[in-house]
């Protein structure tokens, strides 16, 4: 650039030194001046420096090189880093809202968790990407890996991002038009409302994603694996085909839990689509049938659900606060991304022939990624073979609870009590 200043930063070693905020803040401000064509500037290179939990908000970082960084939980949110590079980067839990990164190489960057609402990935380069063990760059490698994150309203239109793992990541009404997203892997995602106008996805996979609202004519003819997907033609039974009103099956379920079976009826929701009631908060719906039933997104805060039959039930993204699930059976049910906080997941206990017995809450085989559970009640839960990966337990009360089996990796168990708990291998607490 003319009339700019050619002198750079010092790179620190390649072994990941620590950085100083206020040694970034300098980075940063001379950058901006380089950018500006100011006497002093210098251009921000920051090679595989450990970055961790630092901000850069606000920051006009333009053309900077963050290549290799260790950029996890940095407060990144407005940061323009158009054209920038931040090839093999971990951006994980970051907070990257309302982030530019057009045209940015994140080839192999990890994008886990982030928040990423708002950001404007337009024709960034996704691609794979890496480090060789000498440092050196490769032009392939890892995968680009969004899994988890928050992409709400980004823009990732023109995008070059084959083989990026987009699996469970929250991309309602997200821009994807033009993008290339060949073999990509969206298994789990919600793409509510999406814009895929124009995008490559021959090969992707989009298993058990969430399309509703979305043009399916721009998907199908791709080779696109869209089973068990939830879409605008496959929402399963309409609660408008209930012969009578829901409102008096509910008043007639009351009376039949009330009343021991004696009077009124059961109320049998199995395979039915919810999502239009939008909420049930507060209802008591105790010993209710629903399986295979869709709750995505709804707002089900305080909901009674005691000692009822929810298996393979869809609770993604659902607002489930101070929920009482106690002695449900929730085997393969789906909880990615809900808020569990405070819920409770324990075990009822009754009299047998004179002994206490125990009936506890059966989450096995189940899928909890991402879910919020801080504060809920697991006591003797059952998560045998349970997909509880990067799962917020902190704080939770697990005694004798059952994970034989189950994907714990990147939970949260901090404060947790987990006295009596079976795991195959002990999480830190």
């Amino acid at each position: 650039m003319q009339g700019k200043s050619q002198t750079q930063s010092t790179p620190p070693s390649p072994a990941q030194q620590k950085i100083s905020q206020s040694y970034l803040d300098e980075i940063a401000d001379l950058h901006k001046k380089f950018m500006e064509g100011r006497v002093g500037g210098r251009r921000a290179i920051l090679r595989r420096a450990d970055l961790t939990g630092l901000s850069l908000k606000d920051k006009d970082l333009r053309q900077a090189d963050f290549s290799g960084c260790n950029m996890t939980n940095m407060d990144l949110s407005n940061a323009n880093f158009r054209e920038a590079s931040l090839y093999a980067c971990n951006l994980s839990n970051a907070n990257l809202n309302r982030a530019c990164f057009v045209r940015a190489d994140l080839r192999g960057a990890r994008i886990e968790s982030a928040d990423l609402a708002g950001a404007d990935l337009d024709k960034a380069d996704l691609r794979a990407g890496g480090f060789a063990t000498d440092g050196n760059y490769l032009g392939a490698g890892q995968n680009v890996n969004f899994r988890g994150a928050n992409l709400s309203g980004a823009k990732l239109s023109g995008t070059l991002a084959t083989n990026a793992d987009f699996s469970d990541a929250i991309m309602s009404k997200i821009n994807l038009t033009g993008a290339d997203l060949r073999n990509a892997k969206f298994e789990g995602a919600d793409l509510t409302e999406a814009d895929v106008k124009g995008a490559q996805l021959m090969g992707a996979n989009m298993r058990s994603t969430i399309l509703t609202g979305v043009k399916l004519a721009d998907i199908k003819g791709s080779g696109v694996d869209l089973s068990g997907s939830i879409t605008d033609e496959n929402v399963g039974k309409s609660l408008s085909s209930l012969e009578t009103p829901l409102a008096k099956l509910i008043k007639e379920h009351r009376n039949w839990v009330a009343t021991v079976g004696k009077e009124g009826k059961q109320l049998d929701l199995s395979g039915y689509d919810l999502r239009v009631l939008l909420s049930l908060s507060g209802e008591k719906l105790t010993a209710l049938k629903a399986v295979g039933t869709r709750w995505c997104g709804m707002d089900l805060t305080d909901i009674q659900l005691q000692s009822s039959n929810l298996e393979d039930s869809d609770f993604r993204s659902c607002f489930l606060r101070g929920a009482d699930f106690r002695a449900a059976s929730l085997k393969k049910a789906r909880f990615s991304h809900a808020d569990l906080r405070n819920a409770d997941l324990s075990a009822l206990y009754f009299d047998a022939g004179g002994e206490r017995r125990a009936s506890p809450c059966t989450l096995a085989e189940s899928n909890m990624r991402y879910a919020n559970c801080s504060g809920a009640k697991f006591q003797k839960a059952v998560f045998t073979k349970a997909d509880v990966a990067y799962a917020d337990f902190s704080g939770c009360d697990l005694r004798d609870a059952n994970f034989t089996g189950a994907n714990i990796e990147g939970s949260n168990f901090t404060g947790a009590n987990i006295d009596g708990a079976k795991f195959d291998k002990s999480p830190e607490v």
